[in-house]
């Protein structure tokens, strides 16, 4: 039996649990929704269906066009309330009907309405930000290509694929542009030209049944064929005063849900399936939300519904409660999907693509919280919330973690995915487990970064820190000399340092000799002091200009006074990324080689995870489990540290091909997460003050973080990068920032042991 054969034999409500499942399967707790402010471009159109209140007359329009003033008034109107999306709606191509429409257009210096809506789309881009959604019509390739520079996303609703709809007598009678096969027509266009497209179904107006499964099975096949609709609105019919339909009976709710539930199971778990939430009670949005919506498509805090304007929207304080007492959690997305703005190379040209990236979660979601790593910002609440769909869920898998079993990629993601009070929850548990590890104490130790040089061979896309040559110019380059490198480190112990830390870019004159020597000079001038130096990409860059085996280079290292490596350079551990961020640089099979050579010759190290640029969820789970499988085969590593990506300075931020790292949802999960996922072999998480800042490093104690990294001395990548959190975190900082989180500070070795006589050392810098 066919899939819609099943749906036609089935009841509503066996439909609906199975369509529950599968969106609460791919979507989790979280319901979507767009800002926005409608701008009804024109009124006019050539087509009278027969239920239609938005479409009116030339003699009852005051114009036939809004004008640019009225357009970006509306526009900014919408940015004052938070809007993010302007949809432009409009009757299809009036001209071709009203002589008020071409007259108006002449007057405009436009032959078309599509290239007026052209002009007003764009104008609103550049002028206000908003990113414009397109209702406009019937449109053909080179429509589409035409305005796709302008838009993030357009639509067009299929209604049906029942041609006798728009036979006389039927509510499409008189409207050339209601014609199944020329809607289709027009959707698979859009696929052609690559636009994000939403679509969908108006029910009720005298279809059958099957008629609305053949046209889910329809924009299924467009779909499969393109890929491009990013949404799709199963739409009840309402009989509106004033239209020939005035008095035709609407569909009851249960026929509604019946075609949400099929929309569902038709078009697969992945599809985001809205419905409007002003054409039904509030009461009624729990069985939309239970049948398989995940979506309540655009609300506007300034404008009416001018499709349906006998039906306010909901105020979002209200909707959100609706949402919530399903056990959903409200969350806005842009005018492009959430999957579609993951992928906004695809689907958007570059300058709209850099827009979307720079707004966005790695869910596709925009960050709203105002929070950036390095900023300084306050860090947001973003933990608030009930129990969700998904809590009992997460809890097993959390419970799975805390047992010591090894979880796997798509269990780790939906850790990642949660949101609400399920976010709560995770670092609730993450924070005991902590508690049972390692205790209350919050540990540092007492160093100095040595940055020997920002001249690099490399070019990693995220890295403000390096320059290409001595003449870069974009800030000055150095190269320490040797005996600048021993005075450092010989000020680093008399100020009460224990460990040094020396990483730098790979220098055109740099060979493995050179990082020899670097460790020889420290030695002689700081004897006793630990050394923590060289990223395995140095290593690697060593070992190979000497024609060493790894092992050996490694082993002549440690002679020399290597003490422990630091775990940098491994950015995100999965090579699709990597050719993205750092195209030349050592790939993820060498990072662990080394990081296992090293270890196997009894040299520790630190890992770490620079996230929250290009990747997803997924990169963070595969990232994390290669951390533990490592770990679980030599147990070389100290702690893991995740660093959240700082935007400010960093090249490919700047070019518009990277977001504008973490949200601080994502940054407490990642705490929190790394410390189940890699329980029980990697009992210390670290926090990084020059990430975070003072609050963000409170959070992240309470969410699994048991570390706060080095004092640093002279933190300079970070700064580089735009960080405005400082160079400097000194031991009665950092007791501070452990009394604020309830706990207290213990001065550490680099390898997490007690230090001998700890003393508060005579530090001087720009503090955090």
């Amino acid at each position: 039996m066919s899939i819609p054969q099943r749906i036609l034999a089935s009841s509503t409500a066996s439909l609906v649990a199975e369509a529950e499942l599968l969106t609460i399967g791919s979507f989790g707790s979280v319901v979507t929704y767009s800002r926005k402010i409608f701008i009804p471009l024109t009124r006019l159109c050539r087509d009278v269906c027969h239920y239609c209140t938005f479409a009116t007359t030339s003699r009852e329009a005051a114009a036939a066009y809004l004008s640019r003033d009225e357009v970006l008034a509306l526009a900014r109107a919408g940015v004052a309330s938070g809007c993010r999306e302007a949809l432009f709606t409009l009757g299809d191509r009036p001209e071709a009907r009203h002589a008020a429409a071409r007259m108006a257009l002449d007057r405009l210096g436009h032959g078309s309405t599509l290239s007026y809506l052209r002009e007003m789309a764009s104008a609103v881009l550049e002028e206000t930000g908003l990113l414009p959604h397109l209702n406009a019509g019937l449109m053909d390739d080179t429509d589409y290509q035409a305005l796709r520079p302008v838009a993030a996303s357009m639509g067009l609703m299929l209604e049906t694929v029942s041609d006798r709809l728009s036979a006389k007598g039927g509510p499409h009678f008189g409207s050339p542009d209601k014609v199944p096969a020329r809607r289709l027509a027009a959707i698979e266009a859009a696929g052609r030209a690559r636009v994000p497209f939403t679509t969908g179904l108006l029910i009720g107006i005298g279809e059958s049944r099957t008629e609305r499964l053949e046209a889910l099975v329809a924009l299924r096949d467009l779909h499969r064929a393109h890929g491009h609709i990013q949404e799709v609105i199963i739409q009840n019919f309402r009989a509106k005063p004033g239209t020939r339909m005035a008095h035709h009976p609407e569909p009851p709710l249960d026929e509604h849900l019946w075609t949400i539930a099929a929309a569902r199971l038709i078009l697969g778990p992945d599809m985001v399936i809205q419905a409007p939430p002003n054409l039904h009670r509030p009461e009624d949005l729990a069985a939309l939300l239970r049948a398989g919506v995940n979506d309540w498509g655009g609300i506007s805090p300034v404008t009416p519904d001018h499709v349906n304007p006998e039906a306010p929207w909901p105020h979002l304080d209200a909707l959100a409660e609706a949402t919530a007492a399903t056990g959903r959690i409200l969350r806005e997305r842009l005018a492009i999907g959430p999957s579609f703005a993951c992928a906004a190379e695809r689907w958007m040209v570059p300058s709209l693509a850099k827009v979307v990236r720079r707004s966005v979660d790695a869910r596709g979601l925009p960050v709203t919280d105002g929070w950036h790593a390095g900023g300084g910002a306050s860090v947001p609440d973003i933990s608030v919330g009930g129990r969700s769909v998904v809590s009992t869920a997460l809890e097993q898998i959390v419970a799975k973690a805390v047992a010591g079993e090894r979880l796997d990629e798509g269990q780790i993601v939906r850790m990642f995915a949660a949101d609400g009070g399920d976010v709560g929850r995770i670092a609730d548990a993450a924070d005991a487990l902590r508690h049972e590890q390692v205790g209350e104490p919050v540990s540092y130790v007492v160093n100095r970064n040595i940055n020997y040089t920002n001249i690099c061979l490399y070019k990693c896309g995220f890295c403000a820190f390096s320059k290409g040559s001595a003449k870069a110019g974009r800030g000055a380059a150095y190269r320490l000399d040797l005996d600048e490198i021993g005075r450092r480190a010989a000020e680093a112990v008399a100020r009460g340092a224990t460990e040094l830390c020396l990483q730098g870019g790979i220098h055109p004159a740099y060979d493995g000799n050179t990082y020899l020597d670097v460790l020889r000079t420290v030695r002689d001038a700081a004897p006793n002091v630990h050394i923590h130096a060289f990223s395995p990409l140095e290593v690697s860059h060593g070992a190979a200009t000497l024609g060493l085996r790894l092992e050996d280079y490694l082993a002549r290292l440690a002679r020399a006074g290597l003490s422990t490596l630091p775990g940098t350079a491994a950015e995100i551990l999965d090579d699709g990324i990597r050719a993205l961020i750092c195209p030349d640089k050592i790939d993820t099979i060498g990072w662990l080689e080394v990081m296992r050579t090293a270890h196997r010759i009894g040299l520790r190290s630190t890992a770490t995870i620079m996230f929250g640029h290009v990747e997803q969820y997924e990169h963070w789970a595969r990232h994390l489990l290669r951390i533990r499988d490592l770990q679980e085969e030599t147990g070389g590593f100290t702690e893991f540290v995740p660093l959240p990506f700082v935007h400010m300075e960093a090249p490919i931020w700047r070019k518009g091909q990277a977001r504008s790292g973490p949200s601080f949802r994502e940054v407490l999960l990642m705490h929190a997460v790394a410390r189940l996922v890699l329980h029980p072999s990697m009992p210390n998480i670290q926090a990084s003050w020059a990430k975070l800042g003072s609050d963000g490093v409170v959070a992240a104690l309470r969410a699994g973080a048991n570390d706060l990294g080095g004092t640093l001395m002279d933190e300079s990548i970070t700064r580089a990068a735009g960080g405005r959190n400082g160079q400097l975190c000194d031991p009665r900082r950092m007791a501070e920032l452990a009394a604020l989180a309830g706990r207290t500070a213990r001065q550490r070795t680099t390898v997490y042991g007690p230090v001998a006589a700890p003393r508060l050392p005579s530090i001087v810098g720009e503090h955090v």
